[in-house]
């Protein structure tokens, strides 16, 4: 199943949209591929995005995740794209709705400790349905 969500990304003092899809593909080896033109802190998300659901407890099944950032000749760089990614690979291992991943804008970073996952989250409705 692809998540399609809407994020946002930081070119200067220029604010442009990024759409973050995650896939699931349950057949074949299990890897984690991001695309997108993505920097150091944004390929780094897996580790955090998993070490935060690992403590919440949510388990994602064995599957091959392709996660794009588009557009991809926009250089995409931060932790901004925690939560974002958090929220859409739940949604694509079936644990949210789809239809409430897609409805949200996601600016935030997602903070990993012990016992929880929080976030300081800048959210709005989507409205472009």
């Amino acid at each position: 199943m692809i998540v399609r969500l809407a994020c946002g990304a930081l070119q200067g003092v220029d604010a442009f949209r990024v759409d973050l899809e995650a896939d699931f593909l349950r057949k074949g080896m299990p890897a984690f591929v991001m695309v997108g033109l993505a920097e150091g802190a944004v390929r780094e998300a897996k580790e955090r995005v998993f070490a935060a659901m690992r403590s919440c407890g949510f388990t994602l099944p064995a599957a091959r995740i392709t996660v794009n950032l588009a557009p991809a000749d926009r250089r995409k760089a931060g932790s901004a794209y925690d939560l974002p990614l958090a929220v859409a690979l739940l949604g694509a291992a079936g644990v949210l709705p789809p239809a409430t991943s897609a409805m949200l804008h996601n600016l935030s970073t997602l903070a990993v400790s012990l016992h929880s996952m929080s976030a300081l989250p800048i959210s709005k409705p989507d409205q472009r349905s």
